[in-house]
């Protein structure tokens, strides 16, 4: 019986050692990424132009790293939080096997970041101290901006107002702790820049920058279902009820299909917050997680370039419910 416990222990014990000795080689290997460059951003009045264009309407930083009113339609950015960070998603709410708390971008909270570290945290998803970041900020898509794109976000977002704002740690589930290591690319792979005479291939750019496949395309146990690309059924969880995304393919019938040019310009739109000051909604009511009135501030060529490009997508039926409330 003591021959049989001390093999146990020597089997048990050499699994331990082999444990060990691959969380060593995965910790100080992972996430394989470039080191930062020494780029300098130099900030002109075009950059911030462009990346104030970018931040609020197409790339929608200031989304996610703002405070959004949910008493009105869309979540529109409340006054005086711009970039402060602090957004909550969770496995709730979101869908996020863990906690995670959307950083401060104004320069209260990057200050210690260079342009590099900057560049490499949107592209790559990788922070100053080389964690890896759950892609709920979309930097797999980030990674194909342009490079005067990514210079004049990073122009902008050093322009914001300061403000003070102490963000929790964001914390993952075992295994996505891991496993959001191995996400992150090794390089940013910058694209050239698109023609915008040739509306499909812009609209292709800009559907990338503004990660629509990622809330159009319907989600199970945390993977997309590809057959299912742009057309709609991910679920974000209200308290009033589950919202799905809408389909965006062209099929006729459940997508955007029957559509006209205008009429797809004219639904963003008609939210624009400068001419339309956004409905009220009770806290039980239909909302909607689309930033609408962020992306009604896309120019119409810009619209047009997305509908152009939608229009070559993969035809997916799929009758999407909007709204589901809670019982």
């Amino acid at each position: 019986m003591k021959k049989f416990l001390k093999i146990v222990a020597y089997i048990f014990g050499g699994v331990l050692v082999l444990v060990i000795v691959f969380l060593i080689y995965f910790y100080s290997s992972f996430p394989k990424v470039d080191p930062p460059s020494n780029e300098k951003v130099e900030i002109t009045p075009a950059r911030l132009e462009r990346g104030k264009y970018l931040a609020h309407h197409v790339t929608v930083c200031m989304d996610c790293h703002s405070i959004r009113d949910w008493s009105k339609l869309s979540g529109p950015i409340t006054p005086g939080t711009l970039g402060r960070g602090g957004d909550k998603f969770d496995e709730a709410t979101a869908g996020v096997p863990g906690v995670l708390f959307a950083k401060n971008i104004t320069p209260a909270g990057i200050s210690r970041y260079t342009d590099g570290e900057l560049m490499r945290v949107i592209t790559n998803g990788v922070t100053k101290e080389g964690r890896a970041l759950f892609p709920l900020m979309p930097y797999p898509h980030y990674n194909n901006l342009t490079k005067e794109d990514l210079y004049s976000i990073v122009a902008y977002i050093r322009s914001l107002e300061p403000i003070k704002n102490d963000v929790p740690e964001s914390s993952l589930n075992f295994p996505v702790n891991l496993i959001v290591k191995t996400i992150p690319p090794k390089s940013y792979t910058p694209v050239s820049e698109p023609n915008k005479n040739n509306p499909t291939e812009y609209g292709k750019y800009l559907v990338n920058a503004a990660a629509c496949f990622d809330c159009h395309t319907q989600m199970v146990k945390g993977e997309y279902i590809i057959e299912k690309s742009f057309a709609g059924g991910f679920e974000f969880q209200f308290p009033g009820g589950v919202v799905r995304s809408a389909n965006i393919t062209p099929e006729q019938i459940s997508g955007i299909g029957a559509w006209s040019k205008d009429e797809f310009v004219e639904r963003f739109k008609s939210m624009d917050p400068e001419k339309y000051p956004p409905m009220e909604t009770a806290v039980n009511d239909f909302n909607s997680a689309m930033p609408w009135t962020m992306y009604a501030g896309m120019t119409v060529e810009d619209l047009g370039a997305i509908y152009e490009y939608l229009r070559t997508v993969k035809p997916v039926k799929n009758a999407v419910v909007k709204f589901t409330p809670k019982q």
